[in-house]
Parts: C-alpha cells; structure tokens; sequence
C-alpha cells in the first residue's frame, strides 16, 4: 500500500485568495516542499475554481446553517470580526484576505502572520488595511510577529466592544466541548462555524489544537472561541485531505505575544532582523532534537542508513522491481510533518532524509554505472534563480566512514533576507560495488552553518555497510 503523504504536503493555511468572492480556487497545501519540503496560503486567483480532487472538499461551498446559540453568540461578537486585506501599494490592488478580531475594549487587533506576512516582509510594497461587518475600512498598523505559531498583532484606529477577551490564564478544555470559530470565509462575508475540540496535534514542532469543524479559506486568524465566548485558539488551517479536520494556535501563544506588544517601546521599523532571530531560535531547538541522541539505524541489503523517527519525523518504506530495466529500488524516506511558513513562496525550519538502494544481478556494470550516475543528481537542489537564496555553492569530494566508501556532494545557499541562515543539501552515493548503488540525501531548511555541518557530519558518519561474518574490528 502507498504510504501516505507528510502532512506538510495536505495541509491548507486559511488565507483567502484575492479575488476569492469571485471563485477563486483555495492554494495547495500549507507547506510545500522546496527541497524537498512546504506550502503557501495565498496565489493567485483563478477565473473559475477546478472541482475539488480525490479527499478535498469544495471550498466554495457555503457553510452549514448555525444553530441558535451560535447565532447569538455570532450577534453579540460580530461588531469586533474584522477581514484583515493585504493591498499592494502601487494601485492599491488586493493580494490577499484574512480575519482578525479586537481584543477587548482596545485597537489591538489578533490574527495570523501569513495574513499579514506581505506588509511584514515588504513594507514598501504592501500595505494593509481592515474592512469590518458594517463595511468601514481603515489603516492598519504592524506592531509584533510570531512567525513560529504563525500570530501577528496590528493596531487599527477604532476600539473594541469588548466582546473578545483574551483570558490571562490557561484555558482547560474537553475533548469533545463544543467551539465557534469565527471569520470571513472566501471573502464571501463573515460567518460563523460551529464545531469541537478534539485533542492537540502531536505531529507538529509546536502545539496546535484540532477542530473538528468547517473552516475555509479566508477564516485564517479569526478567533475560536466557547459558548460563552470566551477565546481559545485562532483559526490558522486545514487539512485537505480528510473532513472537517482543522487547526487552531493555542491562545496561550497569542498571551505572550500581547504581553510583548505591552512591553515593547514602539514597533521595529523593519520586521525581517526579527523574524531572522526567531527562525535562528526554531533551528538551534530543531536540530538540538535532532541531534538529542545517536541517529537509528536501518538495513537496506548489505548497507546500513541513519534515519529518524518521532514526533516531529516520520518515516516511509517502498520497493519498486522494474523488470523491464531489470533493476530494484528500494527507499526508504523520513521528512518532518511541518515546517515554518515565511511567505507564500517559502517555508524553512524542515528536516528531511532520503535512502535509495538499486541493485542489479543482470546488468552489465558499465549500463548499471550509467544508470546509477543518472540517478545522483546534483541540480536537483532547487532553482538557482530563486532569489530568496544565493546560489548553491557546492563541494564534492570521495570520503571513506568506518565500513564504506563514498562520493558526497555539499551544497549551501544562504538566505538573502535573514542573515546567519543556510540551506545544506547532502547527497552521497556508495562506490564499494559495481551492481549496487546506496544513494542518499539530506535536506536542512533554515539552520545556522554550524548546526548544517554539524547533523551533515552526524549524517554521514552513520551510513555504512555491515561487515562481513569473521571480519575483525579495527
């Protein structure tokens, strides 16, 4: 059976695309790979919307009637509901669409960094701007970012009803009580949507909780809250490919994010050092995990291949016998189930792994050569025109572990916008037999070169061959 995918390639951020009144189709996946990893939450909008594929659901399909309950308490929160406009400056066009609401009686504003992640990241080309349920508009203004539990607060020039009250303390919730979530779906106008708790996720670098309930696109960083309105997550995604699966940030995130607006002199005038410290901050802690002990060890025929697996990696298995080109490739695959959104074409902070074993008993070794060479390829690192990154720089050298030799191949590109942070890609290939290939890779998305030479060297160190019965150890 095929191995499901990562959760990183099925899940959806609520952002709603521009133009999504008009039938705009959702974006694909919350992170999608870029060597191999992530997912954005906004694109650019189609004319019309393509019917949904195999476990998604139709996006464009408007939400159940609510029950009575939530239909006062939707009442008596809708004047603090705000959609949250992402505007290029240059015409003042929208890009995106998101939720926020008013925290209590004042002008702070709780929603999601990937809504506001333009303005943040490119000030002088996005601006941002909020719409309420009575149709009047205004300015808003950035004054702090989580980019690590995707939160952002803004300041907008009119107050809160009080309705929204973001509690001091840790909120205590059962499996099963009921919640409301609360936003502007597709842009079509705001909404409520009544649904449960249903546990946190423990696949994710940091803790979100599962709704069951439906969200869609344009809900992200509206507020879920109890029956008595009290507030306990922010929406921020979905999955696309189960039902009524959906994820809410924690409020105690959104608790220290406030209590750093309120320390904070004045806001930073550029938001892209800080968000450079907070991945430098997520990096150190994810390959400190990575790294807590020795990486296991698996057999794939006669070779030995470091992997990972815990609550953060997951790893997948798959044989594949071509007898047309008379060779087998097995693989084995482990990859983090969530990454670091940035922007809409970037996401950071993932670890994957990768191990192919090919070999051939009736090959000619110069046609199994050929064919393993085709398959070690170097370019398939990313696009050297990505212009978030420099071009890869890359090392190539014939190295010998304890039990095998080797040819790797280094490549590091640096990140243009966050000083201190790299992309390594590590890729080797076993030269110990002339019908069998063991080829491998590592992939690191936003670490520090320290920490991307260190797990490269714990990587390598730990691929081998075993030895043979009767071999002496040196």
């Amino acid at each position: 059976m095929r191995p499901a995918l990562p959760a990183f390639f099925i899940v959806l951020l609520l952002a709603a695309l521009p133009g999504a009144g008009d039938g705009a189709a959702p974006p694909a996946g919350a992170a999608r790979p870029q060597a191999p990893l992530v997912t954005p939450p906004a694109t650019a909008p189609a004319a019309t919307p393509p019917a949904p594929g195999p476990g998604e659901t139709d996006d464009t399909a408007t939400l159940p009637t609510p029950s009575g309950a939530a239909q006062q308490l939707y009442s008596a929160a809708r004047a603090d509901l705000l959609q949250i406009r992402m505007l290029l400056r240059n015409g003042r066009s929208q890009s995106s669409v998101g939720s926020g609401f008013l925290v209590g009686t004042g002008n702070l504003v709780l929603t999601n960094y990937h809504v506001v992640s333009q303005m943040a990241l490119d000030p002088e080309v996005y601006l941002g701007e909020y719409v309420d349920t009575d149709g009047n508009s205004g300015p808003i203004e950035l004054l702090a970012v989580d980019v690590l539990h995707d939160l952002a607060v803004v300041r907008v020039n009119r107050q809160g009803t009080g309705f929204f009250e973001v509690p001091e303390h840790p909120v205590a919730l059962v499996q099963g009580q009921y919640l409301y979530s609360l936003g502007n779906p597709l842009d079509l106008g705001f909404a409520i949507s009544e649904g449960s708790y249903n546990g946190v996720v423990r696949r994710s670098f940091y803790e979100q909780l599962i709704f069951t309930g439906p969200i869609n696109s344009g809900m992200s960083g509206g507020p879920s809250v109890t029956a008595s309105g009290m507030v306990v997550g922010i929406n921020v995604s979905k999955r696309r490919d189960g039902e009524l699966v959906s994820f809410l940030v924690p409020v105690a995130y959104a608790q220290d994010l406030l209590r750093k607006v309120a320390s904070q002199p004045h806001p930073p005038r550029n938001f892209n050092p800080l968000i450079g410290q907070q991945l430098l901050a997520h990096q150190r802690e994810m390959i400190d995990r990575l790294l807590a002990e020795p990486l296991s060890i698996k057999s794939m025929g006669p070779y030995r291949v470091p992997v990972r697996e815990s609550q953060q990696l997951r790893c997948w298995g798959r044989s594949n016998f071509r007898a047309e080109a008379a060779y087998t490739l097995d693989s084995v695959s482990c990859a983090m189930e969530a990454a670091i959104y940035v922007s809409d074409t970037q996401q950071t902070g993932h670890v994957s792994m990768t191990h192919q074993y090919l070999r051939s008993s009736s090959m000619h070794p110069l046609q199994f050569a050929m064919l393993a060479s085709g398959r070690f390829r170097v370019d398939r690192i990313g696009s050297s025109r990505d212009t978030r990154l420099t071009r890869p720089s890359c090392t190539e050298s014939f190295v010998h572990t304890a039990t095998l030799p080797l040819r790797a191949v280094t490549c590091v590109r640096a990140y243009r916008k966050f000083a201190g942070l790299y992309n390594f890609t590590l890729l080797t290939a076993s030269t110990d037999d002339a019908q069998a290939s063991l080829q491998s890779r590592l992939d690191l998305a936003g670490v520090s070169y320290e920490n991307g030479m260190r797990a490269t060297r714990s990587f390598l160190s730990a691929l081998g061959r075993a030895r043979h019965p009767g071999t002496a150890r040196p």
